[in-house]
């Protein structure tokens, strides 16, 4: 049975850990080198994040490669667990025009989150039509 203490951040063998929500108005002024820097630092600081919006397909894949090229020369980091969850895309003719003006207004796909954690922490993320299961290593 796992240890609780309370007041404490600690769980049996899992260390304290916060949840982040970023919303996607504090990173929709910054260029993609920024973006990438302020996501890392928000996991770097033992956090699991959740973003409004999602990433630009080549800042993920960056976002992605530049945390494998950390595996190995950053203490305990063992890299980053990543999923975009967005609609089901199941929208009349005038929500999808109603949604591609909000998303061109907004520079951003607001209908989607992308929740990312460090692998330290979140074990695995697993996305079905009804609920979001955010597995944790112990």
């Amino acid at each position: 049975m796992a240890k609780k203490k309370r007041g404490g951040k600690k769980f049996g063998n899992l260390k304290g850990f916060s949840i982040q929500f970023l919303p996607y108005s504090e990173v929709r002024e910054l260029n993609s080198d920024e973006r990438i820097k302020k996501i890392l630092g928000i996991i770097f600081g033992n956090n699991i994040l959740i973003l409004q919006g999602k990433l630009l397909p080549e800042e993920e894949t960056r976002l992605i490669g530049d945390t494998m090229a950390m595996i190995g020369h950053v203490k305990n980091f063992k890299g980053i667990e990543l999923a975009v969850i967005s609609g089901n895309g199941k929208q009349g003719f005038f929500g999808k025009i109603g949604k591609s003006i909000a998303n061109a207004l907004s520079g951003g796909d607001l209908g989607a989150v992308t929740i990312i954690g460090p692998a330290t922490i979140v074990k695995e993320i697993k996305r079905n039509p009804k609920k979001i299961e955010l597995f944790l290593n112990q």
